[in-house]
């Protein structure tokens, strides 16, 4: 297949959903491509994007800016996006290149491998975000230093791999090649069960302790605030290695729970210490 130039400047850049990841990726992306295009759903969100000059042009209805793209960014939530990932061989006949910004990867990569042979489909994931979600708290910087995990499939070509690496450089993100399924168990571990452990300890906290809640509890019930929505759109397509994290959680929560049981405090010393080392490695990555 004969992909479009694959050089970010001369790349004419649709980008599908004018969110909190959308939006932020418009901003960053703002002089760095040939033009920057978008298309949303919600009136609002077209409405704030005219006024901020997000993108050159804004439509309501994706195939408008497929039509005038050479790389089309997946950017609205996972089920949404493999709706367009379905819709896109109707929208577009000609050589066209394939991006998402997705939180899991297993079904989008599945649903890019059966696109016809004229799309040219890339996997990505940066790893960066806020509770917060929709236009109005999109930031250019938000990428900066964080990881942006790539999953290229079999037939993505060496353009593709290129222009990612590109633009991954242009938001000054940190580029990772990783397999879909690799990418999916980690991001469980990471990303996805620490929502659902916040959930569950914003959930079990008693309601009669409000005045005594401080920074620790805020911080770490932070995520409990992210979009249930599109929340419920990753933990349905990422479910198994979610089972398989929480698995693990409840493994080292049922360790603390029994030394404190026995009054073991040797042993709770012990796995804290034990945590408190291992995240020391995270925080060194």
């Amino acid at each position: 297949m004969s992909t479009p130039s694959a050089k970010l400047p001369e790349t004419s850049i649709a980008i599908l959903g004018l969110g909190l990841m959308g939006g932020s990726l418009a901003l960053a992306l703002q002089g760095r491509c040939r033009a920057l295009l978008a298309a949303d759903p919600h009136e609002e969100t077209r409405a704030l994007a005219r006024r901020l000059q997000a993108v050159d042009h804004i439509a309501a209805h994706p195939a408008e800016v497929v039509a005038r793209a050479d790389l089309v960014i997946l950017a609205a939530p996972v089920c949404a996006n493999l709706q367009i990932l379905a819709d896109l061989p109707r929208w577009s006949r000609r050589p066209l290149m394939v991006m998402d910004v997705s939180s899991t990867k297993g079904e989008i990569v599945a649903a890019m491998q059966r696109l016809p042979s004229h799309f040219d489909p890339v996997g990505g994931h940066p790893m960066c975000g806020k509770e917060t979600s929709g236009l109005s708290n999109a930031e250019a910087e938000m990428f900066r230093g964080e990881p942006f995990a790539f999953t290229a499939l079999p037939r993505t070509s060496g353009q593709l791999k290129a222009l990612a690496l590109e633009l991954a450089e242009a938001l000054g993100a940190r580029p990772l090649w990783l397999d879909a399924e690799r990418h999916d168990h980690w991001v469980a571990a990471t990303s996805h069960l620490p929502y659902l452990a916040a959930a569950a300890l914003s959930a079990s906290a008693p309601l009669e302790a409000k005045p005594l809640v401080g920074p620790g509890f805020r911080s770490a019930t932070r995520l409990t605030n992210s979009d249930v929505t599109m929340m419920l759109d990753i933990l349905a397509t990422n479910r198994q290695p979610i089972l398989q994290a929480l698995a693990h959680f409840r493994s080292a929560l049922d360790k603390m729970e029994s030394a404190l049981q026995a009054d073991d405090l040797p042993r709770v010393r012990q796995l804290l210490t034990a945590a408190q080392e291992k995240q020391t490695h995270f925080d060194g990555a």
